[in-house]
């Protein structure tokens, strides 16, 4: 049995799974805890893997305490810069674990990480490339870190292709055009009724292509969560590990 503890266990995302976790066949809950909870309550002698769902602004502090306490963190908040990346690295270096894992998921829905995987495939193809994540407007970070990972994958893919600058004739916007992340304009949606939607826009003269993964419910990311408390439980995957599609047979 994987000994799970979650960190925003009241949460709109925690209290998912906490209930999923307790539904495992091969998985019981640890503990509970949310804001406002002692962290170091959290040891190796209770727990093997820590799901960490909370908000941007207190999760880095999080995983590094998690990480001072000797487990494995699964980590679903968004928010995650490349500074804040490289902070948890030297954590687990510090720690000198060698088979201490820290996964960090742009999102957990196995269909948006399938189109994030299709969009790197179809990027190199195409001379325009934009990004549209819509969201409920709870959500307290813009763009999504799904979408920053997303842009980063096309700008990746299309700089392996050796394609110049997606064509943009626009001076001045007023801030209408998005964020542009690595080249690669994003768009965020927050609106009511809605709950974690994405659109990959690709263009050529005379074609689109457009590819979409929406998930209706918070449920839909359980699948995705549990298969990476699998995964980060033992020594098959140290270090710090970034998206679920390492995890995948991609």
């Amino acid at each position: 049995m994987i000994r799970v503890s979650v960190v925003g266990a009241k949460g709109r995302m925690g209290s998912h799974v906490v209930a999923a976790v307790e539904g495992a066949a091969d998985m019981q809950l640890a503990l509970a805890l949310d804001a406002g909870d002692d962290l170091t309550a959290i040891s190796p002698q209770n727990t093997d893997v820590v799901v960490e769902f909370t908000v941007p602004s207190v999760a880095l502090g999080n995983v590094l305490t998690l990480v001072k306490q000797g487990v494995n963190v699964v980590v679903g908040t968004t928010g995650w810069t490349e500074d804040k990346l490289n902070q948890v690295s030297a954590a687990l270096t510090e720690a000198g674990n060698p088979d201490q894992s820290v996964f960090i998921a742009p999102n957990f829905a196995i269909s948006a990480v399938l189109a994030d995987h299709f969009a790197r495939v179809a990027a190199p193809y195409f001379e325009s490339a934009e990004v549209v994540e819509l969201h409920h407007p709870n959500k307290v970070d813009a763009p999504s870190g799904t979408a920053i990972h997303t842009a980063q994958g096309i700008a990746e893919a299309r700089a392996a292709a050796g394609l110049g600058p997606v064509p943009d004739a626009t001076e001045t916007d007023g801030g209408s055009r998005g964020q542009v992340i690595d080249g690669v304009h994003v768009h965020a949606v927050r609106l009511r009724g809605l709950n974690a939607h994405e659109e990959v826009l690709f263009g050529n003269a005379g074609e689109q292509l457009t590819i979409r993964a929406d998930s209706f419910d918070r449920i839909s990311f359980m699948p995705g969560v549990l298969l990476a408390v699998r995964n980060v439980d033992g020594a098959g995957h140290p270090g710090l590990t970034v998206g679920l599609d390492k995890f995948l047979d991609l």
